[in-house]
């Protein structure tokens, strides 16, 4: 094959070297992503798309899983030559836009093609849109017409290609989109608001001639975990430039709190309830606050949250709102769309289901017996993968659960709960992070938005009050679509969840117990017949 076709297409004689050795010339090489399996435990992953990297792309020795995605990958290589003034690499082709969408660094998502094309790139990616004017989604953050420098902490801290919910909530929350945005846990959803609320935040001090030191942005988010988190995010995309963050939480000093923001930042990240008392008490100026993101929006917008939300939201002026979660109900996209005109909603893949890479193990387990079947997993060399968060429903419950793992296994426990202090939860969450505990026993207070990093495996130990939190809880499982798994245990006393669980597990193709299916049963047919006694006025 001669050098210079080499970035338009494989030849059977130099297509990439199979992982198990030659390519047998009989085998047909995979011609588009579609047309390629997902990849199993282990395998190597296509560096576009995530499915199975059968083959090496010859010219950049990435994984790739078909022609489509190589000529992605060239198109990436030849770009980025582009960009830095160079000529791309001899053999590689010199262009600077996707097959899909073009990049443009004027209109964040414009089209290059057709508007089929790029709805066949939307049902590739399991990607629904709803709304007017609704951008095409981008295959590359350099893209978006975002600061260099945003670009470069983009990149350092691992996001090489954004996600599918990244690829539709960037470009359109650039454009100044208010969004309803729904994915599956561990999808990148963080990101795709800090990064739009950064490049705002960031713009907006570099064109300004001012020193202004108002707030421009602010995210709220149901706990105080989740918004430490967030914060932390923020500062690493925001490092080098015009961008200061304040974390408004309860547990710390007011007085801290209210000197950060006197002083001058971009963003602010909190709960509600410490929020409200510092505007309350404090004349804290929130006129220029332009962004308005709330994380786990169907929780905040709940009875115990809602209240204070709408509080604050009304202190602000019009505000562009970006809302997150990854279970949705149709009441929360009315509420949504009476805080905003115009709401795009933005779902990935399946809504209100768990993500597809947690495999769910659901067991048959009696209440006075869950104790015992916790420490068999937990001694067992094959079922204990820690570090392992194992889910509780009581404050009380994770602080005996935890001291009792430890005195029977011999294994570190610590929990973890809303009572306990701020700076003792930080440093559990610290030396869980760390590696230096194997085991943490939680409440809902880490079921939802907080990424636990390594953690691939979770147990809840007792069942959640609704299908929606076990979704968040078991979602700790995994981060950006890598391999985890949850063990659930569950009996008679969940039986109002049995109808929605079982659709659950079917879903994701996990086996449903035969206690389960029989108690279901039973369920349905008492229902069936007070139905029946209603009906004849008995």
């Amino acid at each position: 094959m001669e050098e210079g076709n080499r970035g338009d297409q494989f030849e059977s004689s130099v297509l990439e070297t199979d992982r198990d050795g030659p390519v047998d010339d009989a085998d047909k090489v995979k011609e588009r992503c579609r047309d390629q399996r997902e990849a199993q435990p282990g395998e190597p992953r296509c560096v576009i798309c995530g499915r199975y990297g059968e083959y090496i792309c010859d010219e950049t020795d990435d994984d790739v899983c078909s022609l489509e995605c190589k000529q992605a990958v060239l198109r990436r290589v030849a770009k980025t030559h582009v960009q830095a003034g160079l000529q791309p690499p001899k053999g590689l082709p010199a262009v600077d836009e996707c097959f899909y969408v073009k990049d443009s660094f004027d209109t964040p998502g414009s089209l290059s093609v057709s508007s089929d094309q790029t709805e066949l790139l939307r049902r590739r990616l399991d990607i629904h849109v709803k709304g007017d004017f609704v951008p095409a989604p981008i295959l590359s953050f350099s893209s978006c017409g975002l600061p260099l420098k945003l670009l470069q902490n983009v990149e350092a801290a691992g996001y090489d290609v954004p996600t599918p919910v990244q690829m539709q909530a960037i470009p359109a929350a650039l454009v100044g989109k208010s969004l309803l945005v729904s994915a599956d846990t561990g999808s990148g959803k963080t990101a795709s608001f800090l990064v739009p609320i950064v490049s705002h935040c960031a713009n907006s001090r570099l064109k300004s001639c001012k020193n202004q030191k108002n707030p421009l942005a602010m995210v709220l988010t149901p706990t105080r975990e989740l918004s430490i988190q967030v914060e932390e995010q923020a500062k690493l995309l925001g490092k080098g430039l015009p961008f200061k963050t304040a974390l408004v939480v309860g547990g710390d000093s007011m007085a801290g709190q209210l000197h950060r923001i006197q002083q001058g930042v971009e963003l602010i990240v909190g709960t509600p309830g410490r929020l409200i008392d510092l505007l309350i008490k404090h004349n804290i100026e929130l006129d220029d606050v332009a962004i308005f993101a709330l994380d786990e929006v169907d929780c905040m917008l709940q009875r115990g949250f809602q209240d204070q939300v709408m509080q604050i939201f009304r202190a602000l002026s019009q505000p562009q709102v970006l809302m997150y979660s990854a279970t949705i109900s149709k009441d929360i996209e009315t509420m949504a769309s009476s805080m905003a005109k115009n709401v795009m909603f933005i779902s990935v893949g399946m809504p209100n289901r768990p993500s597809k890479a947690v495999k769910q193990l659901a067991i048959w387990v009696q209440s006075k017996q869950k104790k015992q079947k916790l420490f068999d997993i937990l001694l067992s060399k094959q079922h204990f993968m820690p570090p392992v968060v194992v889910y509780v429903s009581s404050r009380l419950g994770a602080d005996m659960l935890s001291n009792a793992i430890t005195v029977t296994t011999g294994i570190k426990a610590v929990s973890i709960h809303g009572e306990k202090p701020m700076k003792e939860r930080r440093e559990i969450m610290r030396s869980f992070i760390m590696g230096e505990v194997p085991v943490m026993v939680a409440t809902g207070v880490l079921g939802r938005g907080v990424d636990l990093l390594s953690v691939k495996q979770v147990i809840v130990f007792d069942m959640p009050n609704s299908i929606k939190e076990y979704v968040h809880q078991i979602g700790r499982a995994s981060r950006l679509g890598e391999e985890g798994t949850a063990i659930v245990f569950v009996n008679e006393e969940n039986k109002n969840l049995f109808p929605e669980f079982v659709e659950i597990l079917k879903s994701s193709g996990a086996a449903v117990p035969r206690e389960l299916v029989n108690s279901r049963h039973m369920l349905n047919s008492s229902i069936g017949r007070g139905h029946k006694k209603r009906k004849h006025g008995i």
